[in-house]
């Protein structure tokens, strides 16, 4: 997993999974992005996989920036996470990008 932060326009690209391991190496990624002014795009075209920790750090994440005005979306999404967020509808409150 790999997970570089553009800070010019607050850009998270998630690479392999987003399990339990990497929400753990995230989280104090995710606090950091949330202390900015500006909306948050997670970047998920070479995310491969998802599992219940990944879809919790997303929207905990998700409730902090709404809590404070500002927008998350997720780009590039693709195969497993896509067809989990569809299942739980993740896309209905959180704008996911194909």
């Amino acid at each position: 997993m790999s997970i570089p932060i553009t800070q010019q326009d607050l850009s998270l690209t998630i690479e392999g999974s987003l399990d339990a391991l990497a929400v753990e190496t995230l989280r104090p990624q995710f606090d950091a992005l949330v202390q900015d002014e500006t909306d948050v795009v997670i970047n998920m075209d070479k995310a491969e996989f998802i599992d219940s920790s990944g879809i919790g750090a997303i929207v905990f994440l998700f409730k902090r920036l709404r809590a404070l005005d500002r927008n998350l979306s997720l780009a590039g999404v693709h195969g497993q996470p896509l067809e989990l967020m569809k299942h739980l509808r993740i896309d209905q409150s959180i704008q996911v990008n194909r």
